[in-house]
């Protein structure tokens, strides 16, 4: 039974990563009629969803009991502010992480920027090393090596650039590889930074991601204040929103569902084969489908 929880959950992984790149770049470069829909509100809307799904997750353990499940909640959140009061460092990275990944396939192609964003790997190793005090074998350090020379390879400059930057619907290559690189370094330290926590502590991880959609709601609802405070008070906070949107929102929001079920039922070797297949998986589609990934030699390599 858990053989088949692990395949499944890696499964769902390979489905929810390449889907959520795919139509988020689509969703964000589609041209319609009225305003865009803003991201600011989408993270919101991801948090409250994965709030709800981990309270049901929480009450199914509970054997489907409301007082059981009240208690749980009181005892586990309620009765212990300072562990809970923990979470608002990763889940404030979190959601300007979330953020960023709107901004970055607003204005890279989905290949580039998944291949770019697995610069994450390194960033956690580091992370990993310093706060975990986690040794890394010869191997490791060569595959990070490899990995740093790949990212560069789809970073260098080639003919059509020109002719790549003209086709991308929405802004510079610059401004999306920033925000890539930023979220790269936030993903790093708030995954070790949550995987310390899991460790020091006996809560389950449903109880954790419900502590952290907490914040994630609060941080994102005062970046919706503070960015797109006017255009929501003008436009309403589901301004933009159709059915592509609502996919978009669902799927970023049960990626944190699925990273934890991975996290119980698989290991981190299976999960890194996982997002692998993922980029190839987003890189095929992004060209046959999207048509907004163009491949040359480096690319290719």
């Amino acid at each position: 039974m858990s053989a088949n929880l692990k395949y499944l959950s890696l499964g769902i992984l390979v489905f929810q990563t390449t889907s959520l790149v795919l139509t988020m770049r689509y969703s964000r470069t589609l041209k319609e009629e009225g305003p865009r829909y803003l991201s600011s509100t989408a993270v919101v809307v991801a948090e409250l969803l994965k709030i709800m799904a981990c309270i049901l997750l929480v009450y199914k353990d509970s054997k489907c009991s409301l007082r059981a499940l009240n208690r749980v909640l009181h005892d586990e959140i309620l009765n212990k502010p300072m562990e809970t009061l923990k979470l608002a460092i990763p889940s404030g990275i979190y959601t300007l992480q979330n953020n960023l990944l709107y901004v970055a396939l607003s204005n890279l192609d989905a290949a580039t920027y998944q291949v770019t964003y697995q610069l994450k790997i390194l960033t956690t190793a580091l992370f990993s090393v310093s706060m975990l005090s986690k040794k890394l074998g010869v191997y490791q350090w060569l595959s990070l090596v490899i990995l740093m020379t790949g990212v560069a390879f789809v970073q260098w400059p080639s003919d059509s650039q020109e002719l790549d930057s003209k086709e991308l619907s929405a802004g510079s290559q610059f401004v999306g590889l920033m925000a890539v690189l930023i979220a790269c370094f936030s993903s790093g330290f708030a995954g070790v930074y949550f995987e310390k926590i899991l460790k020091e502590t006996k809560q389950s991880v449903w109880i954790r991601n419900i502590q952290l959609g907490f914040f994630g709601s609060i941080f994102g609802l005062m970046g919706v204040y503070i960015y797109d405070g006017e255009l929501v008070s003008k436009n309403g906070f589901f301004q933009g929103y159709n059915r592509l949107t609502w996919i978009v929102v669902v799927l970023q929001a049960l990626g944190g569902l699925v990273i934890a079920a991975v996290i119980k039922y698989a290991d981190n070797i299976l999960k890194g084969f996982a997002t692998s297949l993922s980029i190839i998986l987003s890189t095929l589609i992004s060209y046959f489908w999207l048509q907004d990934f163009v491949p040359t030699r480096l690319k290719a390599y």
